[in-house]
């Protein structure tokens, strides 16, 4: 029965893990745009999109309407 030094022990092994993962989230969600872009890269998105004939004509400018607006 080790009733000072185990539970302790266990303590800290669920405090480093906690630490652990704030960290792994930390990281990885801090390198993404928080779920939003910039209106010139939501443009150029469009524009790729035109270039490669994924929309059609009046697809991009209905939809480069709505985010110069």
């Amino acid at each position: 029965m080790m009733m000072g030094f185990g539970m302790g022990c266990g303590f800290l092994g669920i405090l480093l893990l906690g630490i652990v993962v704030y960290l792994i989230f930390k990281y990885t969600n801090g390198r993404k745009h928080h779920g939003y872009y910039d209106k010139s890269d939501a443009l150029e998105i469009l524009k790729e999109r035109y270039a490669k004939g994924e929309i059609t004509e009046e697809e991009y400018e209905r939809k480069k309407n709505m985010l110069i607006d």
